[in-house]
């Protein structure tokens, strides 16, 4: 059963990470969250559930306006041939998520450690950093290097590559 937003806050703050986190409208598109932008300062995301012919699963986050190549992004991310979009059910079963709610903050629910956290290395140059805690009713901001060390303490060190580039092949 994945774990739910309280319970998200409070691994966070046991760790002694301090988050800010706003409750708004429903968003399920970058398109749609141009008004929680708007009002939270950071970098807010994107973030794409991948898998490549070999079965490896990527959860991608970047700047929610970077444009991402997927047929460039497996050499750089290390996967076998090219990506596609991981089915639905396979991103509740890992990531504790539907789409719409996609975040890295849903690595928590992946205790069999089967997905690589891959962060665009242009997010990184914010220091603070916004995502969805577990449901798009929400936005939880969080230092760069408190989320990082979140991501190794649920034992999945991120990969900080550039994925992002100027063509533009996937906005939603």
């Amino acid at each position: 059963m994945p774990i739910t937003r309280a319970e998200l806050l409070a691994r966070l703050a046991d760790l002694g990470i301090a988050t800010t986190t706003r409750d708004h409208e429903a968003v399920f598109t970058v398109a749609e969250s141009r008004s929680v932008k708007a009002v939270i300062p950071g970098a807010h995301s994107k973030n794409l559930f991948l898998k490549d012919k070999k079965g490896r699963i990527f959860l991608v986050t970047a700047e929610g306006d970077a444009a991402i190549d997927l047929k460039a992004i497996s050499g750089v991310i290390g996967a076998s041939g090219r990506v596609t979009f991981g089915k639905p059910e396979l991103l509740l079963d890992l990531v504790g998520v539907t789409p719409g709610s996609v975040t890295p903050f849903g690595i928590v629910n992946d205790t069999e450690g089967r997905v690589t956290v891959v962060i665009d290395a242009a997010m990184m140059e914010h220091e603070i950093l916004n995502f969805h805690p577990l449901e798009n009713t929400a936005t939880t901001s969080i230092r760069r290097e408190d989320f990082v060390r979140f991501l190794e303490a649920t034992g999945h060190p991120p990969l900080i590559v550039a994925v992002s580039n100027g063509k533009v092949v996937f906005e939603p």
